[in-house]
C-alpha cells in the first residue's frame, strides 16, 4: 500500500508512520518541515503545505490512500480556522489527485456524552482545546457532507498518551469508549495501529469512529 500521510511528525503522525512502515508499507510523509521526519526504510519525506491545494494534489497523486493527521499547532492564534480550512483543502486535494479513500484523525471533542451534547459544548472541557476542537467538529461535519470520497474520520479517546503499542483496541462510533474503571484511553502506538487496521480493512467508509482500551 502506498499511503501519504500528512502531519507524519507530529505527535500521532509518527507513530502512524512507524506503524504502516512496520507493516512494510510505502510512505509518503508530507510535512512542513522534512528534517523532522524519522530516517526509516520505506518513507519518502515531502515538503507539503496543506493549504496549498494544487501543489498539495500534485504530490498526492499515485498513492493508494491519504492519512491526515494534520494540526496547525496547540499554540496557533487561529486554529480553528486554520484547521477548517485545512482540511478542506485536503479533502480537495485527495479528490484532484483520483484517490478515492481518505482517513482523518480528529478531535475528541465532538463526541457526543449520554445527555445527547457534544462534549465541545460542556462547561467543563478545557478552553485551552476549545478553539482546536471546534475545528476539528467542523471538519467531520465538512466531511459527512462529502458524497465522492471514501472518507472516514477517527476520534481519539480523552486520554492519549506515550506508551506501549499492545495491538488491542475496542471501537465505538460517536460515544467514547469506556473501561470498567470509567477511564476512555489508549496509548498513541495503539491508535496508531487502529489508523492502519482501518486503512489496510476498512470498516468505517463514510462514518466516524472512536477507539479505547
Amino acid at each position: 500500500m502506498k499511503i501519504a500521510l500528512i502531519g507524519a511528525t507530529g505527535f500521532v503522525g509518527a507513530e502512524i508512520l512507524k506503524e504502516a512502515v512496520a507493516r512494510g508499507g510505502s510512505v509518503t510523509a508530507l510535512v512542513r518541515n522534512v528534517d523532522k521526519v524519522e530516517k526509516l526504510d520505506g518513507v519518502t519525506a515531502v515538503e507539503a503545505d496543506a493549504l496549498d491545494t494544487a501543489d498539495l494534489a500534485a504530490k498526492l497523486k499515485g498513492h493508494d490512500i491519504v492519512v491526515s493527521a494534520y494540526n496547525p499547532g496547540w499554540g496557533n492564534p487561529d486554529i480553528k480556522a486554520v484547521h477548517i480550512a485545512a482540511s478542506r483543502s485536503i479533502t480537495e486535494a485527495t479528490k484532484r489527485a483520483g484517490i478515492g479513500r481518505l482517513i482523518v484523525v480528529g478531535g475528541a471533542g465532538s463526541l457526543y456524552n449520554e445527555a445527547g451534547g457534544q462534549f465541545v459544548d460542556g462547561e467543563g472541557f478545557p478552553a485551552e482545546y476549545k478553539e482546536g476542537a471546534l475545528g476539528a467538529r467542523q471538519a467531520l461535519n465538512d466531511l459527512r457532507g462529502e458524497t465522492e470520497l471514501g472518507w472516514t474520520f477517527l476520534s481519539p479517546p480523552f486520554a492519549l498518551a506515550p506508551g506501549e503499542r499492545t495491538g488491542k483496541y475496542r471501537l465505538g462510533k460517536d460515544h467514547p469508549v469506556f473501561d470498567a474503571e470509567g477511564k476512555s484511553a489508549i496509548s498513541v502506538s495503539d491508535l496508531a495501529v487502529a489508523i492502519v487496521d482501518e486503512a489496510e480493512k476498512p470498516k468505517h467508509i463514510k462514518q466516524r469512529f472512536t477507539v479505547a482500551y
